[in-house]
């Protein structure tokens, strides 16, 4: 052999040890693209996680909570009984929106009590 000849290592054919990517990559973004969607329930539509089951089940729930908020305006704008029922309904919804940010932070698939149902059932998307 010449001195001038590099002779490279290989791994006879073994697989590396790590081929998942580690954690925090581009694809472990889907949690917390399941979070944002309770804070900017339409952002995670527009990225590449438009498609991934996981974040289109929060975003469903995020919606439903954006139209029982809607809902719960409408009967807070009526005097008196609706000044009572609304404030109780919007804290109720509060502790729902906090549910939800937990349950994708866990990484859960697990609906929301009350309203989470009908995430399912009226969005479909």
């Amino acid at each position: 052999m010449d001195e001038n000849q590099v002779i490279e290592p290989t791994n006879n054919g073994a697989q590396p040890e790590n081929t998942t990517a580690p954690e925090g990559t581009p694809a472990d973004n889907s949690k917390i693209m399941a979070i944002v969607a309770y804070f900017i329930f339409f952002l995670p539509l527009l990225t590449e996680y438009k498609d991934n089951d996981f974040v289109k089940y929060h975003v469903k729930q995020s919606i439903m909570i954006l139209l029982v908020g809607v809902g719960i305006g409408v009967i807070s704008s009526i005097p008196f009984i609706g000044w009572i029922v609304g404030m109780l309904a919007w804290m109720a919804l509060v502790v729902l929106w906090v549910m939800g940010i937990l349950n994708a932070a866990s990484e859960k698939k697990q609906p929301l009590p009350l309203i989470g149902k009908y995430a399912e059932e009226l969005l479909k998307f």
